[in-house]
């Protein structure tokens, strides 16, 4: 099996509250759903964007580091 090497940004995100959603969405003409993950309260997922990814939906109470900087998703 042959792998392309990728050289997408990490995102690291940091569930805030149980039940956090984060989804991948696909890239190309028609943007679809392709992975889901849940995290609850403390648990941690690094993330890449890659050829088939080109963005990601967060739903819940976040902290999200890039290299660009730190945001925080879901509050008031």
């Amino acid at each position: 099996m042959e792998y392309k090497q990728i050289n997408g940004d990490y995102v690291t995100i940091k569930a805030l509250e149980n039940g956090v959603t984060i989804f991948g969405l696909t890239r190309g003409r028609d943007t679809k759903f392709h992975h889901t993950e849940k995290l609850d309260k403390g648990e941690v997922l690094i993330l890449q964007f890659t050829e088939i990814t080109s963005a990601m939906k967060i739903r819940g109470k976040t902290q999200i580091l890039t290299r660009y900087g730190t945001v925080e998703s879901g509050n008031d």
